[in-house]
């Protein structure tokens, strides 16, 4: 059980706590750049993880289980923390982009909840490479949102997203906006895919 692929990845949901606390500042700029460094290691060891279990041959069971575990609760920290502090927040748009990180959270619950009744009948549902797209995309576009916290501070200071600058001045920042919105897209369309898989099984 406590093997350096395992060990690994329980260092990333402890390492989630202290992640939201560099993010809870939304003026920290510090403290932003601090858990980008973060967010970038916890994202280096989810690879490098499964790909010491598989070259060592020491997948376990416990693995198995802790990995997407660990994957989701960073995700939605980090969506829940950025959207309090006013991270998902845009220029015209204001807050509506919140509504793109709601779609990838219910996604992953909902797939979470497919992945078990189909293991409890013994149907494995293999990760396509749309859903490996969209992984890609989400871990981009978090990155992205805590870069811009650290290169430019707090994106907008009002909720219908005036105040918000200019392109230039936000670039980091929209970059993050636009691949969370590819991110949601993607998101319905792979739990769109395993939902028909699932629908087989299900009569």
């Amino acid at each position: 059980m406590l093997n350096l692929p395992n060990i690994l990845t329980m260092s990333r949901i402890f390492a989630v706590p202290l992640l939201a606390f560099f993010l809870w500042w939304p003026e920290w700029r510090l403290g932003y750049l601090i858990g980008f460094v973060l967010y970038c290691i916890i994202a280096i060891t989810d690879f490098f993880d499964g790909y010491l279990a598989r070259a060592q041959g020491t997948v376990s069971k416990l693995g198995i289980f802790l990995d997407p575990i660990a994957d989701k609760i960073m995700v939605a920290a980090v969506i829940l923390v950025l959207t309090a502090q006013g991270y998902l927040r845009g220029p015209y748009a204001g807050d509506v982009h919140v509504i793109a990180g709601l779609v990838i959270l219910i996604r992953e619950i909902a797939v979470s909840g497919l992945r078990e009744f189909l293991g409890g009948i013994q149907v494995s549902v293999p990760v396509s490479k749309l859903a490996k797209w969209k992984t890609t995309f989400q871990l981009v576009s978090l990155g992205a949102l805590i870069l811009g916290g650290a290169v430019h501070g707090q994106p907008c200071q009002a909720l219908a997203g005036e105040g918000c600058g200019t392109i230039a001045q936000n670039w980091v920042h929209l970059v993050g906006l636009v691949s969370l919105w590819t991110a949601a897209v993607l998101t319905c369309v792979t739990g769109w895919d395993y939902l028909r898989v699932g629908l087989k099984h299900m009569d």
